[in-house]
């Protein structure tokens, strides 16, 4: 074979290797940036507490408690490394009022560790603690962690305590920065939440309300991690747990 023709053939195999390899790459590539599919059986309350909500897997409602119903034999389901868990928070789809008027729903607080606590803003006795336990845990965090907590307020008495109540309430209490939201539900939203924190309140006037004295931790999917109960009780376990989870 003449020196040209092996030129020839050098060149016709680099091209084809060079093909193949942009061919495998650009495969990998697309592989990478889809989906996983997967086939599942799906699951819904039958009454739809959670609007249309599905869970994966067999169970009962956390909202009415009755039996977890399959909505399809087969149903292809798109798995993402975003996707939330069936125990967040954030699969709520309640709306919910700012101390700023800002109408949102929980999952716009999505990718922060959120300490949460239900309260109301005409309580003489409990309440004020629970605020300055709140306050006691937010001055603890490191410095360096502090802009990766956001400390939650809901109010268990939506009917009085509107936007701009829970913003006077902010200031008086010194909790007006941007860490802190204070939110105002609709009642079924404030009933719906208090059972997923397994806060239980009762009102017993016009402006009084019983109540538990819960301080619940979020991770940033929303899922509770972590729990408080108590009123000025040592926050040691709370602020490790924080940390941790910040951490993981």
């Amino acid at each position: 074979m003449c020196k040209r023709c092996k030129k020839n053939n050098t060149m016709k195999i680099t091209k084809h290797v060079i093909i193949l390899l942009l061919a495998i790459v650009s495969f990998g590539s697309c592989k990478e940036s889809e989906k996983k599919e997967t086939e599942k059986i799906a699951y819904q309350c039958p009454m739809k507490c959670e609007g249309e909500k599905i869970y994966h897997k067999e169970g009962s409602c956390p909202i009415c408690k009755m039996d977890l119903r399959p909505i399809a034999s087969s149903t292809k389901i798109l798995a993402d490394d975003n996707e939330i868990s069936e125990n967040s928070i954030f699969n709520l789809t309640s709306k919910w009022n700012t101390q700023d008027a800002k109408s949102i729903e929980l999952k716009e607080l999505k990718g922060k560790t959120l300490v949460m606590v239900m309260i109301y803003t005409t309580c003489k006795a409990a309440c004020p603690r629970l605020v300055a336990d709140m306050r006691s845990i937010q001055e603890k965090i490191p410095a360096k962690l502090k802009d990766d907590v956001q400390y939650v307020l809901v109010s268990i008495d939506p009917e009085n305590d509107t936007a701009k109540r829970l913003k006077e309430f902010a200031i008086e209490n010194y909790i007006d920065g941007k860490e802190w939201t204070l939110l105002q539900g609709t009642t079924s939203g404030v009933r719906e939440f208090s059972n997923v924190l397994a806060v239980k309140y009762k009102q017993i006037s016009p402006l009084d309300f019983s109540h538990s004295n819960i301080i619940s931790v979020f991770n940033p999917q929303g899922e509770l991690v972590h729990q408080q109960e108590g009123l000025g009780v040592s926050n040691i376990e709370t602020i490790k747990k924080i940390v941790a989870t910040i951490n993981k």
